[in-house]
Parts: C-alpha cells; sequence; structure tokens
C-alpha cells in the first residue's frame, strides 16, 4: 500500500493535476475572451478535439511538439470560423451552431483516427520538464509546479497578459463592451462584428492548444473522444471567472487535482470504480455550479447576435 501522506505521492498528484488542468486552463481562458465579448462558445469542445487531432498527426510527422501544438492551435482556429460566420455575422442561434460544431469534430476526428491509426496506435515520446534551478528542489511543491513543460510557464505568462489587457487596455475596453453594450461600442464606431470576431479566432486558437497539450503532453497520442467533455467544463469555468483569467487557473487546477486524486488512488492499490473516476470532474462541476453559480455574473449581451445600427 502506497503511503497516502508520501511526499512522492503528494507530488504526483499535484503534478497530475497540473497536467489535467492545462487543457482546461487554455480552453477557459479563450472562452472567457470570447464571452467577454458576448459570445457563447459551445463549441468549445469541437476545437478542442480538432486541435488535439491535428497537433497529434503533426507533432508525429515532424517530432516536434511545438510545431504540433501551433498546429493545433492553428485547427481551433479554423474551426472557430463556422462560429464567426454563422453566428456572428449571419446572427444564428450560438448554441445550435455549436452543438453542431462538437458533433462534427468528434465525429471528423474519429474516422479520421479509425482511417489512419486504428491498427498502430502510434505513441510521442514524453516531454521533457523544464526544471526552475533552485525551485525544482522545494519539497512536494518543487517537483510539481517547479518541473513541468516549458508550455505551462508560457501558459500562466498568458495568463498575466490577458488579465492586463482585459483590464488595462483600450481593445479590452471595446471586448468588454461588444458584451455588455455592442449598441454603445457600434455607436463609438468601433465594429461589434470585428472584435467579436478577432475574440472568438483567438478562443478557438487556445482551445486548439488545450486540445494538442492534452493529446501531445498528456496522453502522449489520440484516440477518439480524448476531450472527453474537457470544452464544457472549461465553458464552466469561465463562467465562473466572471472575466477574470486568473480564476481559470485556479478553476483548471481544481478540477485537474480532482481527477487526478481518484486515479492515483487506484494506483495506490485503493479500489475505485473507473466509472467513478470519469463521473467525477463532472461531479465537481455540479458542486461547484451550486456553491457559486450565484455569484457569476455574466454580460448582458451574451449569446445574442448583433446587427450593425441596431439599439
Amino acid at each position: 500500500m502506497v503511503d497516502l501522506l508520501s511526499p512522492t505521492f503528494l507530488t504526483a498528484v499535484l503534478a497530475a493535476g497540473i497536467v489535467a488542468g492545462i487543457p482546461l486552463l487554455f480552453a477557459s481562458l479563450g472562452e472567457t475572451l470570447a464571452e467577454q465579448a458576448g459570445v457563447l462558445n459551445v463549441g468549445l469542445e469541437g476545437m478542442m478535439i480538432s486541435g488535439a487531432f491535428v497537433a497529434f498527426v503533426t507533432a508525429l510527422a515532424v517530432g516536434d511538439y511545438w510545431i504540433g501544438l501551433l498546429a493545433g492551435g492553428i485547427a481551433g482556429a479554423v474551426v472557430s470560423l463556422v462560429m464567426v460566420v454563422f453566428c456572428i455575422r449571419l446572427g444564428l442561434d450560438q448554441i445550435v451552431v455549436g452543438i453542431a460544431l462538437v458533433l462534427t469534430a468528434e465525429g471528423a476526428t474519429s474516422v479520421l483516427h479509425d482511417i489512419w491509426y486504428s491498427r498502430s496506435y502510434p505513441r510521442l515520446p514524453n516531454v521533457e520538464p523544464f526544471r526552475i534551478p533552485l525551485l525544482s528542489e522545494i519539497p512536494v511543491l518543487g517537483g510539481s509546479l517547479f518541473s513541468q513543460p516549458l508550455v505551462v510557464y508560457v501558459a500562466l505568462a498568458g495568463v498575466a497578459f490577458a488579465a492586463w489587457a482585459i483590464r488595462r487596455t483600450r481593445w479590452g475596453l471595446e471586448l468588454r463592451a461588444a458584451g455588455e453594450r455592442p449598441d454603445s461600442l457600434d455607436a463609438a464606431g468601433v465594429s461589434v462584428v470585428r472584435t467579436r470576431t478577432v475574440a472568438e479566432l483567438m478562443c478557438g486558437f487556445l482551445a486548439g492548444v488545450g486540445g494538442g497539450y492534452l493529446a501531445l503532453v498528456g496522453a502522449g497520442t489520440f484516440v477518439p473522444f480524448v476531450t472527453h467533455g474537457a470544452g464544457f467544463i472549461a465553458i464552466v469555468i469561465a463562467m465562473l471567472a466572471r472575466g477574470r483569467p486568473w480564476w481559470c487557473v485556479l478553476g483548471g487546477l481544481l478540477f485537474g487535482i480532482s481527477l487526478s486524486i481518484t486515479t492515483a488512488l487506484q494506483v495506490a492499490g485503493i479500489a475505485i470504480p473507473v466509472d467513478f473516476v470519469e463521473m467525477l470532474p463532472f461531479i465537481s462541476v455540479l458542486v461547484v455550479l451550486v456553491l457559486f453559480v450565484r455569484e457569476s455574473r455574466l454580460p448582458s449581451a451574451l449569446g445574442l447576435p448583433y446587427l450593425r445600427g441596431s439599439r
């Protein structure tokens, strides 16, 4: 029996929680930008799984996970063009289009995986961690927080930049106006469609990178439906974050650890049904929603199409 309080076990749990939480961080950060602009990105899951598949195919071909992550981000942005065209420019229902996008992306990636990899199931080599000198030697925290792939620290830097940009720049003001008072933004001479389009493309790119991270770093391979609902969890995290990117870090870490704890307990020899392990993130979502949903405030124009010149 493994000692559940040993530094080695605690380090492994926290490290696994970070691995599981970083895809949620990328996706929820992108969704935060989209929601602030008034776009409810229900298709986030489809962008993540598209990014995961393209990132895996690219990294397998070129042997570089950075190029794979970039390709995954581009794939997510391309998929987000569906939301741009049908929802932002044509004004169709964002929920209906988003669900259709998810189903299409899941089906397409599943079929392509079956055609190309169903017999070989190739895997990628493990991504080497970037160890921060001195800090990585701290017991428990050092081996988990300060010994991660470099992209983890890039993600945290991106969160810091997004938090600054949303609250301290003209672009951030326009972004929030597109979600709160698009008519006022239109009257000020700024295109609501352009503002929402940029936010949606950024959301798609970040979701694709999150999916790519899940496939390249988390799993080391791609299997159909590899995201397991991570896109929908990211939507909840973004809603509860209320436009504050640092809360996306906390939410991603919370749900990541909730999954890693159960997996670690299984490894430690404690019998936990696999079905419960798969249910735990969603149970955590329900608990968090019950506790904090009344405190969340969404942009007043979220999910509502806007036609230029309307009031």
